[in-house]
């Protein structure tokens, strides 16, 4: 990996007429796939002959309501290429797609022509335990990656919910867990990344490349950029040791003495002087997580600590929570720990550390009851509402909560919605970044065939 742009062969595939040869995609010459065309222009559009694994897309393959026309299943980064080039031969609109553990998140498409599935790029490349590295394809779901860095006694600290999440929508969705207090999020972890552009130009950076490509920092660019860039096809991630011990101190209630679990309530500013005390423990705690039910139930609080003396450290922590309210010990997370507080409406509320209470009373203003779960110490809430929620109580709802997060320094985000509630607001809201993030796209991909619409400003 020497931070070279790479442009996959392309091999010369027989055709049957002049015709059908100077419309084919040429790419790497596999299998052929044959279907019925409806159309000469279908005919000429379509992805078969690309030496990739190709069928018509069904209903349930749908992106966020957006039916594409075809399915594209590759099995390496340069099929993946082929494709890619195909689709910008022929200007078809490309959604990346990983384990379809994600249907609500994102605003639609503008268009979809081409879904390309990474089911297939799936194992673990490489595993450099004694540099605690691994190369992994963007399609092995995480689970996966973690049972085989266990057998070696190493693992990713991206502890996202489980259910068949990949390693490439991980990476694109930038999901993180409660171990992103101590270990950051995915642009920390990750080192080195392979991705194909929407030429079909495969990239690389990272790892043991020196330069990255056209100045790009290709990983974190990627990170977070629900497949508008390109496909990431392989990912090189900084591993960690498996702690020998591991102890979770939960409070229930968070705080003693505290009215019932309204966000307006005084608990909000209680938890941010207690996660405050927390973070700055020696007991150097792993993750520091909570969990607000919503009206009538009792917020709970959990610490994890992990590592050598894991016992006698989270015994210091219960100490210090004892203050605030009754605590435990034990050698099992709670149930709620890790787990989203929603799946298909789910907002994000990011704010400056120690401002979780201010984030839980816009979250009250806005009228809906909401369970609200996450990381009080890092300044990331999660928001699950109830289903059944009309347009214009969600519209309500989130510009309510914005306009209160604005005066913290924050902001919130539509992370998942069904599509009538997705398009009744911007999900993004107001993004500094915006100018340049344009900048990016025109020069990755100046057709905006690659998830078009999908981010801020339309991008």
């Amino acid at each position: 990996m020497d931070g070279r742009r790479e442009d996959t062969p392309q091999g010369t595939a027989p055709y049957g007429t002049a015709a059908h040869e100077a419309a084919a995609p040429y790419g790497t010459a596999a299998r052929e796939v044959t279907a019925p065309y409806e159309t000469v222009a279908h005919e000429a559009a379509a992805p078969y002959g690309t030496g990739v694994a190709v069928r018509e897309a069904g209903p349930g393959d749908a992106v966020s309501g957006v039916r594409p026309r075809w399915v594209a299943l590759p099995e390496s980064t340069g099929e993946v290429a082929a494709l890619l080039r195909h689709a910008a031969a022929h200007d078809l609109a490309v959604v990346p797609a990983g384990g379809g553990t994600k249907p609500h998140r994102g605003l639609p498409p503008e268009r979809c022509d081409l879904v390309v599935g990474t089911g297939r790029l799936d194992g673990v490349l490489e595993h450099a335990a004694g540099d605690l590295i691994v190369r992994v394809l963007a399609g092995t779901t995480m689970e996966t990656l973690a049972a085989v860095l266990a057998g070696r006694g190493q693992r990713l600290c991206l502890d996202v919910p489980a259910g068949g999440a990949t390693v490439g929508g991980t990476l694109a969705t930038a999901e993180a867990g409660p171990l992103r207090f101590r270990y950051g999020t995915a642009r920390d972890l990750l080192i080195g990344v392979t991705v194909v552009l929407a030429d079909g130009t495969v990239a690389r950076s990272g790892g043991k490349v020196v330069k990255n490509v056209a100045g790009y920092d290709l990983g974190k660019l990627f990170t977070g950029s629900h497949g508008t860039l390109g496909v990431i096809t392989e990912a090189v991630f900084r591993l960690n040791p498996v702690p020998p011990a591991r102890r979770w101190v939960v409070a229930e209630p968070a705080v003693s003495g505290s009215p019932s679990c309204s966000p307006s309530c005084s608990q909000g500013s209680a938890l941010d002087t207690l996660a405050g005390l927390l973070a700055a423990s020696p007991a150097e705690p792993s993750a520091i997580e909570a969990d607000l039910p919503g009206p009538g139930r009792e917020p709970s609080l959990a610490v994890l600590v992990e590592g050598t003396a894991a016992e006698e450290r989270a015994r210091a922590v219960r100490d210090l929570m004892d203050g605030h309210g009754p605590a435990r010990v034990t050698d099992e997370a709670p149930a709620w720990w890790g787990v989203p507080p929603g799946e298909e409406t789910l907002l994000e509320l990011r704010f400056p550390p120690g401002r979780a209470g201010g984030a839980l009373r816009a979250v009250a203003a806005g009228v809906l009851p909401a369970r609200v779960r996450g990381s009080v110490a890092s300044g990331v809430l999660r928001a699950g509402l109830p289903s059944g929620v009309a347009p214009p109580e969600f519209a309500g709802f989130v510009t309510s909560v914005r306009d209160g997060l604005a005066g913290l320094g924050g902001r919130l985000t539509v992370v998942a919605a069904p599509p009538a509630l997705m398009t009744a607001v911007d999900p993004w809201g107001p993004v500094s970044a915006l100018p340049l993030m344009r900048r990016v796209r025109e020069r990755l991909d100046p057709g905006r065939r690659m998830s078009p619409g999908r981010l801020p400003g339309g991008i």
